[in-house]
């Protein structure tokens, strides 16, 4: 899981920003039930933080999770409806809105080991590893 918080004072917008990505990944999670597709989570995600006027940084994604940490299938935070792979009981999944507020580009830093946007604009992550079962799904992050 991942999870953003603030340190010290920071300014509404940064609220907003934390607040919106967050409940991106509620909405998110709504859609996870057998039957519904990768692309029903991230149309989801991706209308609700476009209509705040933030921006879905399309470069990360999250991922299928089983014997290894990433596995297929990649969960996108943008996309259409009823298409990508369909969502079946058993199945582990990690979704992670990653929502910027300039540009959705980002670069990796010289380390190699982390990411910023390429303007050097804020953003927000929240992740949550989720199984699918025959009610719906379980939350297994929380």
């Amino acid at each position: 899981m991942a999870r953003t918080v603030p340190v010290g004072a920071v300014d509404p917008e940064t609220t907003r920003l934390i607040q919106v990505t967050k409940k991106a990944l509620r909405l998110g999670i709504k859609k996870v039930r057998p039957g519904n597709t990768i692309g029903d989570i991230g149309n989801t995600i991706q209308r609700f933080v476009e209509s705040q006027e933030f921006h879905i940084v399309e470069e990360l994604c999250g991922h299928g999770i089983g014997r290894k940490l990433h596995e297929e299938p990649l969960v996108l935070n943008y996309g259409n409806r009823h298409t990508g792979t369909e969502l079946r009981e058993g199945m582990v999944i990690c979704i992670e809105p990653m929502v910027a507020v300039g540009t959705p580009h980002i670069k990796r830093s010289r380390d190699g080991y982390g990411f910023s946007t390429a303007d050097g604009s804020l953003s927000a992550h929240f992740e949550d590893t989720i199984a699918i079962t025959s009610r719906g799904c379980e939350v297994l992050t929380q």
